[in-house]
């Protein structure tokens, strides 16, 4: 096991909490946990990418830190019209 492959298991957890924390709460909450769960995964997927050693696995997590904020802005629509 590499260190990129226990880096990658040390980031799952954090992952994990924050997933469960945007389910729950209210909603000032689940966007600050939204946003914690899109940086872990940003920062998980880096980390794949270099412990499986495949360059061409880096365009996913550059499309999600793109797209990252404006799919937080139409979550917080949503949930403020259904709200």
């Amino acid at each position: 096991m590499t260190a990129w492959m226990i880096a990658t298991l040390a980031l799952t957890p954090a992952f994990g909490i924050a997933a469960v924390c945007a389910a729950r709460g209210g909603l000032s909450q689940r966007v600050v946990a939204l946003q914690l769960a899109t940086s872990l995964a940003l920062s998980i997927l880096t980390v794949l990418t270099f412990a499986l050693d495949q360059s061409s696995f880096m365009d996913l997590p550059l499309a999600l830190a793109l797209l990252s904020l404006p799919g937080t802005l139409l979550a917080v629509m949503f949930l403020e019209r259904w709200r």
